[in-house]
């Protein structure tokens, strides 16, 4: 694969992001924990100490990253929201409670995203640049409507190392309507998140079927092993992380050994993700000949 050359000539561009969806997350994922106190209180322990054990992880090794919220997190815990957002980390959303967007239809889709945005407008004085669908697909055309909204970037989808464009929907816009420029996306890897690893509640089980929690070191030497792929292959380095997984009193020495190991090369660009979309938008015109995200747009549109 041909290797890029990112902004300041690095090799490499790093981008962490953080899900800090409180107890929004787990009940969209598993209904059946409503009102389990004890069940949530796992997922509510991100806002109790996380989110600030990895705040302080990210000062420590001068790493800016994006936060993706849903706008009722925002409203709950305003002071954490705003804590964040004065460290200059960028603040995206999931939402107003992370949706199933499996079950939402595209109107459903854009109020949810509206009343994230709200939300978080009001609490931050803020717009928002950067996407994240929690949970299912988004609806055919919901793309061009984030970029509508001011969004220029998602982190939703996987099937590439490096960003890429989401095609404009133009049998739902109309050829020559809509945003000038085209969403970006940075994919995710399940292996390049801590959730896969580490989640885990006893009853409701979660997973289903349990096992997890593996040793913190073969997780930290996986990441590693990772990350020195991607450096060798001039790639994009996402990584999504969660306070009340990462963040435990002894997790957050794996994030912060990763950090260490990642800032010894001084061809690495740390960035946000709204940062390296706006890089991608100014310096590649299109997406490789035969994308898998092209495939599947032509596929999508012949058999509507």
């Amino acid at each position: 694969m041909k290797s890029h050359r990112w902004s300041g000539s690095a090799r490499c561009a790093v981008v962490i992001t953080v899900d800090f969806n409180d107890e929004n997350g787990i009940l969209t994922q598993a209904p059946a924990i409503a009102g389990r106190e004890k069940s949530l209180s796992v997922w509510r322990y991100g806002a109790k100490r996380g989110v600030d054990r990895m705040l302080d992880a990210f000062d420590e090794f001068g790493v800016p990253t994006s936060w993706f919220l849903p706008g009722r997190v925002a409203q709950t815990h305003t002071d954490l929201v705003q804590r964040i957002a004065a460290q200059e980390h960028e603040i995206g959303t999931s939402g107003f409670r992370c949706e199933n967007f499996d079950t939402l239809t595209l109107d459903q889709q854009k109020d949810a995203f509206r009343a994230a945005k709200q939300a978080i407008a009001e609490k931050l004085g803020r717009g928002i640049r950067g996407f994240r669908s929690f949970y299912g697909n988004w609806a055919p055309g919901f793309a061009d409507f984030l970029c509508s909204e001011g969004v220029i970037w998602s982190s939703s989808w996987r099937g590439d190392d490096l960003p890429y464009f989401h095609l404009r929907d133009t049998a739902e816009r109309g050829a020559h309507a809509g945003p000038a420029a085209p969403l970006v996306e940075l994919p995710l890897h399940y292996e390049l998140e801590d959730e896969p690893y580490f989640v885990y509640n006893l009853s409701p089980a979660v997973p289903v079927g349990q096992p997890r929690i593996p040793s913190y070191r073969e997780v930290l030497a996986n990441w590693k092993q990772d990350f020195a792929a991607f450096h060798r292959f001039g790639l994009c380095f996402v990584l999504r992380l969660h306070p009340e997984i990462i963040g435990t009193a002894g997790r957050i020495d794996v994030l912060r050994a990763l950090l260490e190991d990642m800032r010894e090369r001084d061809d690495v660009w740390f960035a946000t993700g709204e940062q390296v979309a706006t890089w991608w938008r100014s310096s590649v015109e299109r997406n490789e000949p035969g994308h898998p995200v092209e495939i599947f747009a032509r596929h999508r549109m012949a058999t509507r």
